[in-house]
């Protein structure tokens, strides 16, 4: 775990070698943190590209979800970028019903779903969030956390909806451990089976309030599919890998709780706790048969300004990005060392720059680059 004091000193240390400026002034913003470090994969990131709105005909807005589809299925090409609104056309939270689709070949954009708000299987409806994934059997699965008036007093449970490769609704799943699937996905997928972990915040959220207080209620939920040849999936095991994570009602941003997910090769699943500002593992998450609860802490602090979305680098790193500025913090996971951090998001709208922008994070399949959403702008953009 990298303390404040640890990190202080290893900026001390580094200063022979590269050139850093601390987080924490205020005129960070126009200047990349960058350790020395010669395996940063943010190193190799000079350019960035803005390749398309995400807003479709219907308005929808605030994309959240980045999904790169594995496979060519139905009306998706394999390496498209899906992509869920969480807003509706009023930019209304938990009202977004629609999951685009951009090309990288052809560079367009089409609407792939547009879901029923009020769909009576999904308890409160449809407002979909960064809980998604593309299976390689060509189903898709989206979380829905859905507002009426867009904040929680009028929050629903939610559910997962499982759409076919041409957008086409094919069921729902819902749960008691199910309450406002939030994170995105991390997946194992061997085609005929696939196991799913997602992040449920919404258990005991009320209204937001000026000073709310966390409600560790959040959990992580594994779902085990079976997913026979021209069936859609259905759900063999579940079971809740952590627990007792921290979750608020927030007035500005919906809900604030654990979002990023990613599996790592040694069966560890590592969790973005945004309100602990920390990343967390959980061991042997595929097998374990109970809950790790809030998991061992791998790193806390230092560049991590309220952690969201996660994947993983090309060379095993995790990358993450901040809620509260406009950064992409790199971390190695086997010691826990924050490598690096760049600013993808330099906008001076947001107090600090970029704050609140960020969501879903993506690797590009060549391994050159990462796709990442503006939320403020309603843009995805390709980082390279």
């Amino acid at each position: 775990m990298l303390r404040l004091d640890e990190f202080g000193s290893s900026l001390r240390k580094w200063r022979s070698s590269v050139l850093l400026i601390p987080l924490l002034l205020s005129a960070a913003f126009d200047c990349t943190a960058q350790a020395s470090n010669s395996q940063s994969f943010l190193a190799s990131i000079h350019r960035y590209e803005t390749l398309t709105s995400t807003v479709p005909a219907n308005g929808d807005q605030n994309p959240y979800a980045i999904v790169v589809a594995p496979v060519s299925s139905g009306s998706i090409a394999e390496n498209d970028v899906l992509i869920t609104n969480f807003n509706n056309d009023k930019n209304l939270q938990g009202g977004g019903t629609t999951i685009v689709d951009y090309n990288p070949s052809s560079k367009k954009l089409s609407l792939f779903a547009e879901l029923p708000r009020h769909l009576p299987e999904c308890p409160g409806g449809i407002g979909l969030t960064t809980a998604m994934t593309m299976l390689k059997s060509g189903w898709v699965i989206a979380g829905s956390a859905p507002s009426e008036d867009g904040t929680t007093v009028t929050k629903g449970d939610g559910c997962l909806v499982i759409l076919d490769s041409n957008g086409k609704l094919a069921g729902t799943l819902t749960s008691p451990n199910i309450n406002a699937p939030w994170g995105n996905m991390a997946v194992i997928d061997h085609g005929e089976n696939a196991v799913l972990f997602v992040s449920n915040v919404g258990f005991g959220i009320g209204a937001p309030a000026d000073e709310p207080a966390p409600v560790r209620q959040a959990n992580v939920l594994r779902i085990e599919l079976s997913i026979p040849e021209g069936q859609k999936p259905r759900v063999v095991k579940e079971t809740v890998v952590a627990s007792g994570l921290s979750a608020q009602a927030d007035k500005d941003v919906f809900l604030i709780g654990p979002t990023g997910l990613q599996i790592g090769q040694d069966d560890t699943l590592f969790v973005s706790d945004a309100i602990g500002n920390r990343i967390v593992a959980i061991d042997h998450a595929s097998t374990r048969a109970e809950s790790a609860g809030t998991g061992r802490v791998l790193t806390k602090d230092g560049f991590l300004q309220r952690p969201l979305a996660m994947t993983a680098a090309p060379n095993g790193n995790l990358l993450v990005t901040n809620a509260q500025n406009g950064q992409v913090v790199e971390i190695d996971p086997a010691e826990g060392k924050q490598v690096s951090a760049i600013w993808v998001d330099k906008n001076k709208a947001q107090t600090p720059p970029g704050s609140g922008d960020l969501f879903g994070i993506a690797i590009v399949p060549s391994g050159k680059g990462f796709y990442y959403v503006k939320d403020e702008m309603n843009t995805l953009v390709r980082a390279q």
